[in-house]
């Protein structure tokens, strides 16, 4: 199952002037959402995909309509009456709206990135999870910290803390709905039951919201098998920020 959150406040992008939520925002003739969308194409006949939106700006209706033009085969909206602690909140409460089958696989991706042409890496086939990642310089983004420089096992993954040089592009799959579910409850059972919510093994304290990164360290710790697959900066376009998306706007703008 292919999983998109997109239930953010758009914040940013509020801030920026702009009325409608971005993943309806114009680029090369179609809207961010099907620009992102079209990252999984080769799947759209074989995968299920779950949108997961606010209950507002008919989003709905908007992705029944980019899905059927799109010929996404088998797809699924839940609608979400309230905003999330993050990303993982998201998900985790979208599938379980959706009932979701608990084994099967799962992949998360962000509705305001672009893998053109995404295929499943061979390294990842036998693994419990992995995350894609890409060389990139900055703090804000999730991290991936290699067990060793000859693996692609992942020993450590961080939100805004840079282990190494390997950041997350925003797809992340786990080989059982189980895994992560099981992940996020305790994370967020750790930060509404903790009788100091700033302790050290908080993790909303910890990670300032619920990130999805970071949830592999619970996997990881249990000896569970995480690998990353990394992709050269052409494969990935971000748009997540007012300055992502009207850079991306100008690079690929056609010439007049």
């Amino acid at each position: 199952m292919i999983v998109i959150p997109m239930a953010g406040q758009s914040r940013r992008f509020r801030e920026a002037g702009y009325v409608r939520p971005k993943y309806e925002l114009p680029l090369q003739g179609e809207s961010l959402f099907a620009r992102c969308v079209r990252s999984f194409e080769r799947y759209f006949d074989s995968e299920s995909f779950l949108f997961i939106a606010r209950r507002e700006f008919e989003a709905e209706r908007f992705i029944a309509t980019e899905c059927e033009r799109l010929g996404i085969r088998d797809y699924r909206t839940v609608t979400l009456d309230r905003p999330t602690r993050g990303q993982a909140e998201t998900v985790l409460l979208g599938l379980r709206q959706a009932q979701s089958d608990s084994n099967a696989a799962l992949l998360i991706f962000n509705i305001d990135t672009i893998r053109p042409g995404y295929a499943f890496p061979p390294e990842a086939l036998d693994a419990d999870g992995y995350l894609d990642v890409v060389r990139a310089d900055g703090e804000h983004w999730s991290f991936v910290r290699p067990a060793a420089t000859f693996t692609r096992r992942v020993a450590e993954t961080s939100e805004k803390r840079r282990i190494s040089a390997l950041c997350c592009t925003g797809l992340y799959c786990f080989a059982r709905a189980a895994d992560f579910t099981a992940a996020c409850e305790a994370a967020l059972y750790d930060a509404d039951d903790a009788d100091d919510p700033d302790k050290a093994g908080s993790y909303l304290a910890r990670w300032g919201e619920a990130y999805i990164a970071p949830l592999y360290n619970d996997l990881i710790a249990a000896g569970k098998h995480i690998v990353y697959a990394e992709v050269q900066p052409a494969q990935v376009l971000f748009a997540g920020t007012p300055a992502d998306y009207e850079a991306l706007l100008r690079a690929t703008r056609s010439p007049s």
